[in-house]
């Protein structure tokens, strides 16, 4: 029995990847045969895959397509990013709903694990990449697409703040110090980003909604540090947007009382 294979960070082997190009010689490209339609094809619920240095993280993949004679299967799905890191998910591994007599909803998880101990792993793996699907009709109608959809794979990020003195007397200087990381796949550490935009911002107590006091940029080692004169009693953090290979993160507001 064929089984999905678990390792959408990692570069392939030769042999599994001689085992992917010789079940898909016939659809090496772009192809198919009839009137059969891929309609709609969806990655993680549209959100980029974020992950981190140790933890496994599935990803649902739903491939919508319809033939006037209805679905038979899903063959497989695969998932490639820049060489070498690929992914793939074979039949028995994908589920197939039918939605009408014509159209079927197959879904199957793609799999990243940061910590596989096979293959080379580095972070060139953090961008764009290919989702790619054979589908079969019961006619024998079928369709192969390389890229039927794109999506986003990214380094999960951390954002610290810490504010002191605390408590502060109003009118003396508050010191708002934080760190700015990002998973590393090449070591599983996190490592600060640097060189990037932060927000410190503010809420006042009872209110629930911050506002930007000033934008920072992370220092060489990713570290944050500024100062601001006490006013009233309320919570800072910092707040980053985000980039294309690393997700937007805000900290935790920290509590100061203000005397």
């Amino acid at each position: 029995m064929r089984k999905a294979t678990r390792f959408a960070l990692l570069g392939t082997s030769v042999a599994l990847v001689t085992t992917a190009i010789c079940a898909t010689t016939a659809q090496a490209d772009d192809g198919g045969k009839g009137d059969i339609t891929i309609d709609k094809v969806v990655v993680n619920g549209g959100k980029p895959v974020v992950v981190g240095t140790t933890k496994v993280v599935s990803a649902k993949v739903t491939v919508t397509a319809s033939d006037d004679s209805g679905i038979a299967e899903t063959t497989y799905i695969s998932a490639s990013g820049p060489k070498p890191n690929f992914a793939q998910i074979w039949d028995d591994e994908i589920t197939c709903v039918k939605a009408s007599a014509t159209t079927s909803t197959c879904t199957g998880t793609l799999t990243f694990d940061p910590q596989a101990s096979t293959g080379f792993v580095d972070n060139n793996a953090a961008a764009t990449w290919n989702l790619g699907t054979l589908v079969s009709a019961n006619d024998y109608d079928y369709i192969h697409r390389d890229a039927a959809t794109t999506f986003k794979v990214q380094r999960y990020s951390k954002l610290t703040v810490n504010a002191s003195p605390e408590p502060v007397k109003k009118g003396r200087t508050v010191t708002v110090t934080g760190k700015l990381s990002r998973a590393n796949w090449e070591d599983n550490e996190y490592h600060g980003y640097t060189n990037q935009p932060v927000k410190l911002q503010f809420r006042k107590k009872g209110s629930s909604t911050y506002t930007t006091l000033k934008t920072l940029t992370s220092d060489s080692t990713g570290n944050l540090r500024t100062t601001v004169t006490a006013s009233t009693d309320g919570y800072f953090r910092y707040s980053f947007a985000g980039t294309a290979t690393t997700p937007a993160v805000s900290a935790a507001g920290d509590f100061v009382d203000v005397r």
